[in-house]
């Protein structure tokens, strides 16, 4: 996964400027058919790259289609101007028509009913009322550095999905360890040379590290393979921007939320009687830090809601919050200090409650205990 994700990130940019080298900006042409019931409408019947035919009768549009001199048609009623209805015509299954259809009929329709009446440009300003240009500016008036836009969600989007999927399988591969060495007894051995803390110290360090080295890689590949890609392809991924904090807090928050969920998987693989089991468990603290993922359609369109300001200091869900919003909106200072206090906190206080349930249930086999037995010797000890 280290080098499989720059190298596929690669590829798909080759593949990208390969096709449309080869497939060009050109469309095909394309006929389509109408029938016009309700008179006025034979003008305009150029629409780009699409043709508009007009046939008397619904029985002679028919045939055309039938025969392939038509792709489709449309039928404009009498009664067109007071219900808008336009009935459609095909012989292809379609969940609806392509926009360059919709776009080419209603133009079509649009220009016929104006003509005569306002200017032509008014007519081609009324197809396209508006083209938006939104420009960010700071406080002191300077256009800012850093636009948003689509393409400033796209980095954030991608690497808060590596980012929740190595937390997981790096806390998940040490709860699969410690899983394992209980099963065959292998943990006997390893604590007649250390302690039970040296040992859930080195694990996490360990297996932390390993997927420290392998975000960095991400994140210190993912500027090149956007100059790259800007470079080569342009188009939308020239649009593409990498917020400026986005690398740091990247990496901070990996290392505080690997260490909040290994310490949680440290203390679930303790009281687990296998690996299998402790899976199961550590599954369910590991929703909350995919919720982001699963309602993206609402952050972008309500990034300051309540809900999302206690997700990004949630410590369970906070490390892909973080990094999602980046892409969309600004933290406020005080709501990153927040998180971040909060995880590291977390932390500590799940690490002095592991350790305790690292030395008291680390060697105990067979029915894994209760909630409330665990706590009770939490408290007694």
């Amino acid at each position: 996964m280290t080098l499989i994700v720059p190298l596929i990130a690669l590829l798909l940019i080759g593949v990208i400027q390969l096709v449309s080298g080869i497939a060009g900006p050109t469309a095909e042409p394309t006929t389509i058919g109408y029938v016009d019931e309700l008179g006025g409408f034979q003008q305009y019947t150029s629409q780009g790259n699409i043709t508009l035919v007009r046939f008397d009768t619904s029985d002679a549009a028919t045939d055309a289609l039938i025969r392939g001199d038509i792709s489709e048609y449309f039928v404009i009623p009498q009664d067109y101007i007071s219900t808008g209805l336009i009935n459609r015509y095909t012989l292809e299954k379609q969940l609806a028509a392509s926009p360059a259809i919709t776009a080419a009929i209603n133009n079509f329709l649009l220009n016929n009913l104006l003509a005569g009446k306002v200017p032509a440009a008014t007519i081609a300003r009324i197809e396209a009322p508006s083209n938006l240009v939104t420009t960010r500016l700071t406080e002191t008036g300077a256009v800012a550095p850093e636009q948003g836009g689509y393409g400033n969600l796209i980095i954030p989007f991608v690497f808060s999905i590596l980012l929740a999927l190595s937390i997981i399988f790096s806390s998940t591969y040490l709860l699969q360890g410690l899983g394992e060495e209980k099963e065959n007894r292998l943990i006997e051995i390893l604590l007649s040379s250390v302690s039970a803390r040296e040992l859930l110290t080195g694990k996490v360090l360990g297996i932390g590290a390993a997927g420290l080295v392998q975000v960095g890689i991400w994140v210190i590949s993912a500027p090149l393979l956007l100059n790259l890609a800007s470079s080569s392809v342009g188009g939308f991924i020239s649009t593409i921007q990498l917020p400026a904090n986005f690398i740091a807090l990247a990496v901070v928050y990996f290392i505080l939320g690997y260490l909040l969920f290994a310490v949680l998987s440290a203390a679930i693989g303790a009281i687990s009687s296998g690996s299998r089991e402790g899976q199961q468990l550590i599954g369910v603290f590991t929703l909350p830090l995919l919720i982001p993922l699963w309602f993206t359609s609402l952050l972008m369109f309500f990034p300051d809601n309540p809900a999302w300001i206690f997700f990004t200091i949630f410590p369970l869900s906070a490390p892909v919050e973080v990094i999602m919003r980046l892409g969309v909106s600004d933290i406020p200072a005080w709501q990153l200090v927040a998180s971040i206090a909060v995880l590291v906190l977390s932390t500590i206080g799940i690490l002095l409650l592991t350790t305790r349930v690292f030395r008291t249930y680390l060697l105990m086999y067979g029915k894994r205990p209760g909630i409330g037995e665990v706590i009770r010797n939490l408290r007694s000890g």
